[in-house]
């Protein structure tokens, strides 16, 4: 194998590895430097973080950081593509730090919360513990209580959940 060969070849074996990986799940944030996309505080209770991920148009998606779930879903629910159903959303466990499925997580509530809304996921049922749809709502009446006025925190007027 000529230098010119052994040379174009590494250059294509981390192209070709990227076009098999898959655009999808939580990405790791760039802790207490990455901001919240609803709140712009900076991202540093890794178990308390949330992310969004949204497929844009040609195949790619993006994915956005929170802080806290409550800013996660009150921002998505402000979005145009809210209703998309290959929107990916996920927490971090509040005992873990894992990323899990937001929709099937469990919400205990009394957790001391970058932002207030005081849920911890988690992956598995725990006594008074909230589901997602629990979850959203609790938050829009933390939301309508301490941080906004009424207009400002209305929910969708559909109860469906992204």
């Amino acid at each position: 194998m000529t230098r010119r060969e052994w040379l174009l070849q590494a250059a294509l074996i981390p192209l070709l590895a990227a076009c098999g990986q898959r655009d999808v799940g939580p990405i790791e944030p760039h802790w207490d430097r990455d901001v919240c996309e609803r709140c712009r505080m900076v991202l540093s209770d890794r178990r308390h973080g949330a992310e969004i991920r949204h497929r844009l148009a040609g195949g790619r998606s993006k994915v956005y950081e929170f802080d806290d779930i409550g800013c996660a879903l009150i921002w998505l629910d402000q979005q145009p593509w809210k209703a998309d159903p290959e929107i990916g959303i996920w927490v971090n466990d509040w005992r873990t730090g894992e990323w899990i499925d937001a929709r099937k997580a469990w919400y205990v509530p009394g957790q001391v919360t970058p932002m207030g809304y005081g849920l911890g996921a988690q992956k598995d049922p725990a006594p008074g513990a909230l589901d997602f749809a629990q979850a959203r709502k609790h938050i829009y009446e933390v939301e309508r209580r301490f941080n906004a006025p009424p207009e400002k925190a209305a929910p969708p007027a559909s109860e469906a959940t992204p």
